[in-house]
């Protein structure tokens, strides 16, 4: 019987350590198996394309005009390669937590400071080369864009929204050279065609979605540890070591130590069976112990901290402010935006003209703005009031309900886009009374006609007595 025990064992151990064995990791190491894994990554592959070809035709024309334009362009390349160091490092590296965002855009966050230390308190006759370089490199903060919630647009949003605001610069340069000098011309015509169309395409292509992480629990997230010594024999005595065993090894130890198998088993009396119960209800009752209150776990997460403040120079955000009627943002410009999250009951005056406004998941808000150069959006709000003191293009109301927009004479001429969205009323000035408001109700339903091979859509309109 014991010898027949004995060879069991050893079988089992032989086996044990053959699917050990293949288990071991490669010898290859990591990071060299993982740059060649990055080195045939189709979007790589495509970002290095970009660098070469639209950052190359850049660089190219900024090496004609010299002197502190190609410097900053050099900085903006560098910029682009620290860039593709983070997306490589995304394929392996779990999303990261806001704290450490911070920590993993780092070199790209240096790089931009770089630039705009470059740019800022010049007075160089290349002060809009400067300025236009260095404002562009915001686009590139896609690269940390981790969910909705994070408090930027999706990524080919972010890069038209971040090049609308460098190409008020990169303009003024088309202008300026018009007719004087053609390079300098050829350097603003290839930025812009280094962000629109080429990385928003390449991010149209790739990213729409943003960066892929790693999952969590990811083997490949983890920072690499000593490699473990060589496990002891499985049927070893335990004297040849001082550390308790634990796992397989335990297991056989228990089999092989003599004892009796059934030792550590409760006994079923008869009381307990259940054909000689009486309730019948499967529930074995336990002997001097009381019963647990078990109550559904409490959240301990608080609400959101409020913010109002100024992201990388480039971005106001106001998020999570209750009540508060005073917000003001005073000393803004127009290559900065503003994105409003999550407050409720609360009033926002922007005192001065800015690139967009965003106002996201809001209820009872009300916005009052001097005038933004693209657009100002409602997205996924209700009852919110927007007033425009000067000039806005275009207003985009988006699954919405309730939405007061009241329009100076300045904007009359803006395009509103609506969508899934009810109870929306403009407000214009009344041309007959002087500091009145007349108020006009956009349609929310409409009637769809096939005529002549297409169809048509006219609004609803309602007949009163």
């Amino acid at each position: 019987m014991e010898e027949a025990l004995v060879g069991r064992l050893e079988a089992a151990v032989s086996r044990l350590e053959a699917i050990n064995a293949r288990a071991q990791p490669s010898a290859v190491p990591h990071d060299l198996a993982y740059h060649e894994s990055a080195a045939q990554d189709p979007a790589i592959l495509a970002f290095d394309e970009l660098v070469a070809d639209a950052v190359g035709r850049l660089s190219a024309a900024a090496g004609k005009i010299g002197a502190e334009v190609a410097e900053v362009t050099n900085v903006l390349e560098k910029a682009f390669l620290v860039g593709k160091v983070l997306l490589v490092r995304t394929k392996q590296t779990q999303k990261p937590t806001v704290e450490s965002m911070a920590v993993f855009m780092g070199p790209l966050n240096e790089t931009v400071l770089e630039a705009n230390t470059l740019a800022e308190g010049t007075r160089s006759n290349h002060a809009n080369h400067l300025k236009a370089a260095a404002g562009s490199l915001a686009a590139l903060a896609w690269i940390g864009y981790t969910g909705k919630g994070c408090g930027m647009p999706l990524p080919i949003a972010h890069v038209e929204e971040s090049w609308q605001m460098a190409e008020f610069y990169s303009n003024k340069v088309l202008v300026e050279y018009k007719n004087k000098d053609p390079d300098h011309v050829e350097w603003a015509k290839a930025l812009k065609e280094l962000y629109v169309p080429n990385l928003r395409d390449y991010v149209k292509r790739f990213y729409p979605l943003g960066p892929v992480w790693q999952p969590p629990g990811s083997v490949a997230n983890k920072a690499p540890s000593a490699p473990c010594p060589p496990s002891a024999s499985l049927c070893s005595s335990s004297a040849t070591s001082s550390q308790p065993k634990s796992g397989m090894s335990a297991v056989f130890a228990e089999i092989s130590s003599g004892k009796p198998v059934t030792q550590g088993l409760r006994k079923v009396t008869n009381d307990m069976k259940s054909k000689n119960r009486t309730d019948r209800t499967g529930v074995v009752a336990t002997e001097g112990k009381e019963p647990r209150n078990v109550s559904a776990p409490s959240s301990t997460k608080g609400p959101a901290p409020a913010k109002l403040e100024l992201q990388m120079g480039r971005k106001w955000v106001v998020e999570h402010h209750i009540g508060n009627k005073g917000l003001t943002i005073e000393d803004c410009d127009t290559k900065q935006s503003v994105y409003v999250y999550g407050c409720k009951d609360c009033v926002l005056q922007v005192k001065g003209k800015v690139n967009n406004i965003t106002i996201d998941k809001c209820n009872k808000m009300g916005v009052l703005f001097k005038g933004v150069v693209a657009a100002c959006e409602v997205v996924n709000c209700n009852s919110v009031e927007v007033q425009c003191e000067g000039l806005v293009p275009t207003i985009s109301i988006d699954n919405t309900s309730g939405c007061q927009l009241y329009l100076s004479k300045e904007s009359l001429e803006t395009s509103i886009t609506t969508a899934k969205s009810s109870e929306i009323n403009a407000l214009v000035p009344d041309v007959n009374s002087e500091g009145d408001w007349t108020e006009h109700s956009l349609p929310q339903q409409f009637i769809h006609a096939f005529n002549d091979g297409q169809f048509i859509t006219t609004p609803v309109c309602h007949s009163g007595a």
